[in-house]
């Protein structure tokens, strides 16, 4: 008789992520349209974007009826005690409650266990599980003690699981999960994903890359058998990362490295048709995907900025239509642009919901003289470089203004 396979028990709401292929958390990539499309053509589960702690605390609530949407929400104050009355709101998180339901993870960066369960409370009744991310080796994630940095403070990173396993799996019945990258040596690895293991996940995401390493460098999976054995040493799923293109070549490489199933992230930014099984006929041509993904975008009234960048991915850059992608202003120039005629009448809609049928004002002489004299002063630079910060910032659902607690800084290995 084979012996028994040890597991972690699953909570009632929670998911087993054995058998699946999944859509990787993505800044950008992972915005509500993108995870739609990724489970329409067949992602078992998806991820958001990494969200940070502090964003999603002091959020509200509510369903949007015409989009049929679960959002969080704030108000910009612009530093008054009250917001303004003309004061924009700002959607943090954006889930699709009958489409989305029980295959979204919600991804928290985060450095603190208490803010992490505040921030995981919120959203938490509305997600099948909550994952940490423990590997982003971006500057706005490590600088911040999250994401990567937390490979290097595992106590810290092991307090946070700790802390969301005791308050919210208990209270949501949804489980809590990691996300890491490998580390220098397979020792040091083996280390601390023993370590984790033991704080009551269910499972364990592993990123074959360092955190050095780039997406344009070939993922190591050296350390994935080891890694994996030791999460079923735990009872703890395996999933793994880094250059999966296919799901079918995502349960290949999970059967062949002993892992329980497999993410995809830049295969998935490009063509989210990725996730079509052989037997679906695999990867469609861009053309229709690119048609679905404009679609699905004005049905949950996105962002139009977020839009027009992932079509900038989806449509390749030798096409004639690439060109003409990256200079369109709204959802009326994407489709006139990309020759959806019909769209135009959805997409006149959605513009005029958006204000994106309105003329731009252009720039006074005044503002015109104002913008040389700061570029020839050398402070456009610096403008745009904090601008792109901000920006990167906005789109991690972190607050703009510098509120983060300093952090004693970790140099990467």
């Amino acid at each position: 008789m084979a012996a028994e396979v040890k597991r972690v028990p699953i909570p009632r709401r929670g998911v087993d992520y054995r058998g699946k292929v999944v859509l990787a958390p993505m800044v950008r990539s992972g915005e509500l349209p993108s995870r739609l499309l990724a489970l329409q053509y067949g992602a078992d589960l998806v991820w958001g974007p990494e969200t940070i702690d502090r964003a999603m605390i002091g959020t509200t609530r509510r369903f949007n009826e015409e989009a049929k949407t679960v959002d969080w929400y704030r108000v910009a104050s612009q530093g008054q005690k009250e917001p303004p009355a003309d004061a924009k709101e700002s959607i943090i998180y954006r889930v699709h409650p009958e489409k989305e339901a029980g295959r979204l993870i919600f991804q928290i960066g985060t450095a603190d266990p208490e803010r992490a369960v505040q921030a995981a409370r919120l959203v938490a009744g509305d997600v099948a599980g909550i994952d940490v991310n423990a590997g982003c080796p971006k500057p706005f994630s490590t600088s911040g003690g999250m994401g990567a940095a937390l490979l290097r403070t595992p106590d810290k990173l092991c307090a946070i699981l700790e802390a969301l396993v005791q308050n919210i799996t208990p209270e949501f019945e949804i489980g809590i999960s990691v996300k890491i990258r490998i580390l220098e040596t397979a020792a040091e690895t083996e280390a601390l994903v023993r370590r984790l293991c033991k704080t009551g996940i269910t499972a364990l995401t592993v990123h074959c890359r360092t955190t050095p390493m780039r997406p344009r460098e070939r993922a190591i999976r050296g350390q994935l058998r080891m890694v994996a054995e030791v999460c079923h040493e735990h009872g703890v799923a395996c999933l793994m990362n880094g250059d999966v293109e296919t799901r079918s070549q995502g349960l290949k490489l999970a059967e062949e490295f002993g892992a329980d199933g497999a993410m995809i992230a830049t295969a998935a930014e490009k063509n989210p048709s990725c996730f079509r099984g052989e037997a679906d006929g695999g990867i469609l041509p861009w053309q229709p995907v690119v048609e679905q993904y404009l679609k699905t975008c004005m049905e949950v009234d996105n962002r139009f900025g977020n839009t027009k960048y992932l079509l900038a991915q989806m449509v390749p850059g030798k096409e004639r239509f690439y060109q003409p992608v990256n200079q369109g202003k709204s959802y009326t120039d994407m489709c006139k642009n990309l020759e959806l005629e019909h769209l135009l009448g959805q997409a006149k809609e959605a513009d005029a919901k958006r204000g994106l049928d309105q003329p731009k004002e252009k720039p006074s002489k005044k503002k015109k003289k104002n913008a040389s004299a700061l570029a020839a002063g050398g402070q456009m630079g610096q403008a745009r470089e904090n601008a792109q910060h901000r920006r990167a910032l906005s789109e991690r659902g972190a607050p703009t203004q510098p509120v983060l607690e300093p952090e004693p800084a970790v140099v990467a290995a």
